[in-house]
């Protein structure tokens, strides 16, 4: 069984969400890890577990920032972590996988399924056997008690239920 970790300083774990319902903010977590147990070279066997700091949480305004780790989004004093771990990962058709598994915010539980595509492996200038996955799907937030709500003076939402993920994860085989 090979041992992949997430590669942080080539990774990134990306959030987006409309705002007034006409625009897009995008956020990201500085801070995570995870790592993938495999033994076939598909990876379809993979089991595969990721934590991210909630206080690590960056949408280039530190007011909002406050605010998302408050009680109203992901109570990051009381629920400083939010965790994913894998079900499933199902080849669909060549490079392309749907993953399945358990993610975790706010110490709540739910089941989701992610678009993932294989980007490939590779070895570094220094001998390190690299592998890429891009992953994206979407999770409505107050299935996680993500709960603050506002709507604007036409009616329509300050913040979008729906919360869209982007994962770029470059995972470096263990020795």
């Amino acid at each position: 069984m090979a041992t992949f970790n997430i590669d942080t300083a080539h990774s990134e774990v990306q959030f987006k969400v409309k705002h007034l319902v006409i625009t897009t903010v995008t956020g990201h977590f500085k801070k995570f890890e995870g790592s993938m147990l495999s033994e076939k070279g598909d990876f379809s066997d993979a089991e595969i577990n990721f934590t991210a700091d909630v206080n690590s949480i960056d949408t280039n305004n530190e007011q909002r920032d406050g605010h998302l780790k408050s009680d109203d989004f992901f109570n990051a004093e009381k629920y400083p972590t939010l965790t994913f771990i894998s079900k499933e990962l199902k080849k669909v058709s060549g490079a392309n996988y749907k993953l399945i598994g358990d993610l975790t915010i706010r110490n709540i539980t739910k089941s989701i399924e992610l678009k993932v595509e294989y980007g490939g492996t590779a070895v570094d200038p220094w001998g390190n056997a690299k592998v890429g996955f891009e992953l994206t799907g979407s999770v409505n937030r107050f299935d996680y008690d993500l709960k603050w709500n506002a709507l604007t003076e036409a009616g329509g939402a300050m913040v979008s239920a729906d919360i869209k993920l982007a994962l770029n994860i470059q995972l470096v085989k263990a020795a």
